[in-house]
């Protein structure tokens, strides 16, 4: 199992308004939690293979992926090296609170000739907010197996969706291989988020905060 876990990484920019607050921590709203996919766009994620689960406790959303495979050599079309797909999630919560992002887990599986590359990279933030930088992680060959890797807020610090205001959440990522030193011509790498049994799922878990009375 190829497990790489990387902490302390930023996956939002700072919001500092005038009115800003510090709300009190939550547990998980006892409500249950639901979330419409608005928009999904991308060559990772063609129309009808995807899917976005809320966990029972209200901790965490998952997203699977049934075509998300980016490859190279025999086979592969010029364009295949790269996908993408990008989720405008519209998350509604219990009244009285709201959500961030405190980690993601991505996960997938590999098949990387001697001499080759690939690159999982993802970012997410809240309509209307900057797009935040994207965090990459790679992956060298030669490999056959699962790799998995964890986001976390940098320093704990975790933006909140302002309380009061409909802002959907803008789920990016993006697969990329490059045959690098091995042979294109007489070998396939690639690199998947697919996931035919569920076994492979990205989730999103989430801190939750009460927002202030009026």
């Amino acid at each position: 199992m190829l497990s790489a876990v990387v902490a302390a990484i930023s996956l939002f920019s700072s919001i500092i308004t005038p009115n800003s607050w510090s709300p009190p921590p939550a547990t998980n709203p006892p409500d249950r939690v639901t979330i419409d996919v608005i928009t999904v766009n991308g060559s990772g994620c063609p129309p009808g293979s995807s899917a976005v689960a809320v966990a029972r406790d209200n901790s965490a959303f998952t997203v699977t992926y049934s075509e998300y495979t980016a490859q190279v050599g025999v086979g592969a079309k010029p364009t295949d090296f790269r996908k993408n797909c990008q989720l405008n999630l519209n998350i509604h919560v219990p009244q009285g609170f709201t959500y961030g992002i405190a980690s993601a887990d991505y996960r997938g599986f590999a098949s990387l000739e001697s001499g080759s590359k690939a690159l999982q990279r993802a970012n997410y933030y809240f309509q209307g907010n900057s797009p935040t930088a994207q965090v990459s992680h790679a992956v060298n060959g030669p490999l056959s197996d699962n790799w998995q890797f964890r986001d976390e807020a940098e320093g704990g610090v975790i933006i909140y969706k302002p309380c009061g205001e409909d802002r959907n959440l803008n789920v990016n990522t993006e697969l990329r291989v490059g045959a690098g030193a091995s042979d294109p011509k007489k070998t396939t790498s690639f690199i998947t988020m697919d996931s035919t049994d569920g076994s492979f799922k990205t989730t999103y878990h989430f801190s939750w905060k009460v927002c202030p009375t009026s």
